[in-house]
């Protein structure tokens, strides 16, 4: 199992949500975190006056999947995510050790 964590553009959060689960993926969780790349913030102009904006509002997506979907669930939130412009975002995968469904004790894929 893996942990899929992307961090994408907020506009784009129901367009990534309906792509995922079109390919099947049923739960995600999402974490509204503020940050900055390489684009390092940028400047508004807010009643006249300039102003840094360093850290850019973002979503966290996060979605436990088994091993033979990483691929396919990567794919699907960089196309379902992308604008081509900067401060599209990044996705990260991770190992997951263990998953417990709370409610039956399912664990691991069967708690997927």
């Amino acid at each position: 199992m893996k942990i899929v964590m992307a961090i994408i553009k907020p506009f784009k959060l129901e367009e990534v949500r309906d792509a995922l689960t079109s390919i099947g993926v049923h739960g995600l969780t999402v974490t509204e975190v503020k940050g900055y790349g390489r684009q390092k913030g940028h400047t508004e102009i807010y009643r006249g006056a300039e102003y840094a904006v360093s850290f850019l509002p973002k979503l966290k997506i996060e979605v436990a999947v088994a091993v033979d979907l990483v691929s396919n669930v990567v794919d699907t939130i960089a196309a379902a995510a992308r604008t081509g412009q900067i401060g599209d975002g990044k996705i990260f995968v991770m190992p997951l050790e263990k998953a417990v469904r709370i409610r039956t004790g399912e664990t691991d894929a069967d708690a997927l």
